[in-house]
């Protein structure tokens, strides 16, 4: 426990040191430069800028769901496809067999069996012919309904492989709406920073520390610490040492590394790496990952942010997590409390 306290007083006097740095860069720490009438003060831009990238980060979660969605269906539309070819190699196996029956029956000279069976000489011959006629007539039977089930069988394939090319399309439609509205959103963030001075861009990071070092603490003073004792598992440790290896790697929407990443796509892969196939997005992790409370958290567990679930980062232990933030940043250490915790999820509960 008195690890987890130096751990945590670390990682808050990391915040504020980080704080003092960009205060003591830019003069500007006790006082932000006054607006102009009816302008927008450097906080509300800030805020501005936090929602766009925000929303971005929904539309990127949408982006990599659609994604996600018509791989499978591709894959889908391929399994279909060999059971196709397999069902048509059936029908040409069966009408071959259906052929050298006509073809037998031709070389007997085209007389009905029943004819046959009473032309018999013996009565033994008379009884062999009817077992056989019995089990000629069942093999036709058998023959004409196993054509039946594989036609049957084709015509659905036809049918599945229509309904997948269908919810292809509408995720390719879905996809080229989402990375449209991404790309609008960080086109509007980006506009709205490089408007800024030298000065105000290096204020507006501080405000940003500022509000997660708030945050963060006012969580920890919770005393969330205090029941946070659970150890790793053997995979949370491997989906750990992936995640914070991929430290100062940059921000990019859609990418899942190895040279870039964004949320859902470092954790998703670093839990790949630990040996463990979890959701892409951090929406379908929360739906689908069991969930946790915040007093049982462990090293590995997954931390869903806001609402709108559209932030995720990994806890790693002393009050700290690990993640990709937006565009613009890299991957980084972060107070677990910085942002609006939704839930916890554990990949393997």
């Amino acid at each position: 426990m008195e690890r987890r306290r130096r751990g945590a007083s670390a990682l808050t006097l990391l915040c504020a040191t980080a704080l003092l740095a960009v205060s003591a860069m830019t003069g500007v720490a006790q006082a932000a430069p006054v607006p102009e009438p009816g302008a927008k003060s450097l906080e509300q831009v800030r805020q501005e800028i936090d929602g766009l990238y925000r929303q971005a980060g929904t539309a990127t979660d949408a982006y990599n769901l659609a994604e996600s969605e018509a791989k499978a269906q591709s894959a889908k539309i391929v399994e279909i496809a060999k059971q196709v070819v397999a069902g048509q190699d059936r029908i040409t196996a069966l009408k071959n067999r259906a052929g050298a029956a006509a073809r037998a029956q031709y070389r007997s000279g085209g007389m009905p069996a029943g004819a046959r069976l009473a032309l018999s000489g013996t009565p033994s011959q008379f009884l062999d012919g009817a077992d056989r006629i019995r089990q000629g007539e069942k093999a036709t039977t058998d023959l004409l309904s196993e054509m039946n089930r594989t036609q049957s069988d084709l015509q659905q394939y036809a049918k599945d492989a229509s309904a997948q090319w269908e919810k292809l399309e509408a995720n390719r439609i879905k996809q080229e709406n989402a990375k449209k509205e991404i790309e609008e959103k960080i086109k509007s963030a980006e506009s709205l920073e490089s408007k800024l001075e030298a000065e105000e861009k290096a204020r507006l990071i501080q405000l940003e520390q500022e509000a997660q070092y708030k945050a963060q603490t006012a969580w920890l003073s919770s005393g969330v610490l205090k029941e946070l004792n659970s150890s790793a598992s053997e995979p949370g440790k491997k989906a750990v040492q992936y995640a914070t290896a991929q430290m100062g790697k940059p921000y990019v929407w859609g990418a899942e590394g190895p040279d870039s990443f964004d949320c859902s796509g470092l954790t998703s892969q670093a839990w790949r790496a630990a040996g463990k196939g979890i959701p892409r997005t951090s929406q379908e992790q929360l739906r689908l990952l069991p969930k946790v409370a915040i007093k049982d958290m462990r090293p590995g567990d997954l931390i869903i942010y806001f609402d709108d679930a559209s932030h995720v980062g990994m806890y790693v232990g002393d009050g700290a997590m690990v993640h990709a933030p937006r565009p613009g940043r890299s991957v980084t250490l972060a107070g677990a409390g910085s942002m609006p915790i939704k839930a916890v999820v554990r990949p393997d509960a």
